[in-house]
């Protein structure tokens, strides 16, 4: 008995000691230490309409892309990453605005694509760029979108890889709940017509979910907000009933406008959705990939690489056609 009641109070004392220890879900707020979200001022849209004041598309594309919030990626061109990611998230805390960013280095990206692929050399060297990436935050408010696709595009990866995939991503949420505790952390989970809510649920849990702030979607897709917020909430209802417990999702809103036509790499015909805003069916509805970049040499930005920008198809996404 004593042996017992010993052991309990043994376990009580080191109840605030792992309660310390436990990583963090981000308690703070970025939105409430901001006021409204950053644009970019090098955005690709920027530049093109600095350099191009006379094109006739010009007013268009400064109206209704180059002046809205929208997520900067960061990857190997990003250089020194902590000092890039801390360069940006300084100028925009410096405004009091709310910076998106996207960390796009998971190794053996796009391995099914290919038109994104590239990433970190290994494992280790993952690990340590992406908590380079998360010292540059430091302490500002933030809002990250960690490695889009990474989760839902293991078709191509042998089990050996998907476990070191879904290590690497559970170590970044790891190092984002240590050095930077005022951004929200998004695990990406695809879109509605790649993985099954409860598949995707299963990785987003194994990738370190719980300690993260949610889930994204439609990162660089056109699945409708009605359609993606259908896809979360099922999602979030497989996590309720596996796992004990739902996250807040964010949606890519950046060309859905007109919906999905069942092609992913620069289809035609696409719009773009609603400008990056709080709420709007999800916890926010975000631009996270930047309307008039090419997704790669296909569709209508035939002869193009990932990230061009492309200002006829700029255009026409602002009219839908």
């Amino acid at each position: 008995m004593r042996r017992r009641i010993r052991a309990l109070a043994a376990a009580f004392l080191a109840l605030p000691l792992a309660l310390a220890a436990a990583p963090s879900a981000h308690a703070a707020d970025p939105t409430t230490m901001t006021s409204g979200f950053y644009v970019d001022p090098n955005s690709t849209a920027k530049q093109w309409v600095a350099a191009n004041p006379g094109d006739g598309r010009t007013p268009a594309i400064n109206g209704s892309l180059a002046n809205t919030p929208q997520a900067r990626w960061f990857g190997a061109w990003s250089g020194t990453i902590g000092t890039a990611t801390g360069a940006y998230v300084g100028a925009a805390d410096h405004a009091g605005k709310l910076p998106i960013l996207v960390a796009y280095n998971i190794p053996l990206r796009d391995s099914c694509g290919g038109h994104s692929g590239g990433g970190a050399s290994s494992p280790s060297a993952y690990a340590s760029w992406i908590a380079q990436f998360a010292g540059g935050i430091a302490n500002r408010p933030a809002v990250v979108i960690l490695e889009p696709d990474a989760l839902a595009d293991s078709g191509c990866l042998n089990q050996t890889q998907i476990r070191e995939r879904q290590t690497m991503i559970s170590g970044a949420v790891s190092e984002f709940n240590r050095q930077a505790p005022n951004a929200w952390l998004y695990l990406d989970a695809g879109n509605p017509g790649w993985v099954s809510p409860a598949d995707m649920a299963q990785r987003l849990h194994a990738g370190g979910l719980r300690q993260a702030r949610g889930f994204s979607l439609n990162v660089s897709n056109y699945y409708t907000t009605a359609q993606n917020t259908a896809y979360g909430n099922a999602v979030n209802g497989e996590l309720g009933a596996r796992y004990g417990y739902t996250k807040p999702f964010v949606v890519d809103t950046s060309r859905n406008g007109n919906g999905s036509n069942g092609e992913w790499c620069n289809a035609a015909g696409r719009r773009i959705g609603t400008p990056t805003q709080l709420g709007g069916g999800a916890e926010m509805l975000l631009w996270i990939k930047a309307p008039g970049e090419s997704d790669g040499n296909c569709g209508v930005g035939a002869g193009s690489s990932a990230g061009q920008f492309l200002p006829e198809a700029a255009y026409k996404m602002v009219y839908g056609y």
